[in-house]
């Protein structure tokens, strides 16, 4: 299963005001594991960039001068897109956005290169209703450290939303039933096999204890959770 992963930062709000796309950052996943391919565009949108969107995104008109038109990487974003699952957080406003910039460029919507659209702001919603569920409000649900992001930014955010649909799309984090082999302890007749006998049992020493209790210490920090693991036993 191959998915895009998809963000867009742009002059405005409104399209059909004359807002135009000034940047797009997609990653790209496989079997839900990032591969290393990406696509990276900072676009001049040959207009002024709104205040409220500067005090976002930080991109300025003279940054964006010199950089390609959105007809200029069009090709080698369909390329990149084309027949993928698309990932996006509130889709609608940049599939506006890209729909947009197609239209403009005599081009069917951009949205038909899908083989479909995953919005995960509506999934986060109908996961957890009535609570606040922006990306960074999902970062930190899901315990993804989004220090680094200072201000928004399409290829940045494209990645903090790899990590946060892979976490909402998880389900049981336990041991997969599916995946346990019954079968390992019979014969080729469906007989039970004896057990082992023999074994040589290796107590782990002191200090591979203490190091063991110091992970699981770092990793009930990290989570922000009370931790799901009973206190250590010790063997006397």
């Amino acid at each position: 299963m191959r998915q895009v992963i998809l963000d867009t930062e742009t002059t405005g709000l409104n399209p059909a005001t004359g807002d135009r796309i000034i940047e797009i950052g997609c990653v790209e996943m496989v079997g839900r594991r990032l591969t290393d391919k990406t696509f990276h565009y900072y676009i001049n949108p040959e207009r002024d960039i709104d205040a409220g969107a500067f005090a976002v995104h930080g991109l300025s008109r003279e940054f964006l001068s010199d950089k390609p038109i959105f007809a200029n990487v069009v090709e080698q974003l369909i390329e990149f897109v084309d027949g993928a699952e698309i990932v996006i957080h509130n889709a609608a406003f940049d599939l506006g956005f890209l729909d947009n910039e197609f239209a403009l460029l005599k081009r069917p919507p951009f949205r038909n290169l899908a083989s479909r659209v995953t919005d995960t702001l509506l999934e986060a919603r109908q996961m957890f209703p009535g609570k606040r569920n922006s990306l960074d409000a999902l970062c930190e649900r899901f315990s993804i450290s989004n220090q680094h992001r200072t201000l928004h930014g399409a290829l940045l955010d494209a990645q903090l939303l790899a990590e946060v649909y892979v976490a909402m799309t998880r389900g049981q984090e336990d041991l997969s039933i599916d995946l346990i082999d019954y079968t390992v302890d019979t014969d080729s007749d469906g007989h039970k096999k004896s057990l082992p006998v023999n074994l040589k049992f290796i107590a782990a020493s002191a200090d591979e204890c203490l190091l063991h209790e110091k992970v699981l210490e770092e990793i009930a920090t990290a989570s922000k959770k009370d931790p799901v693991w009973s206190p250590i036993q010790t063997v006397s």
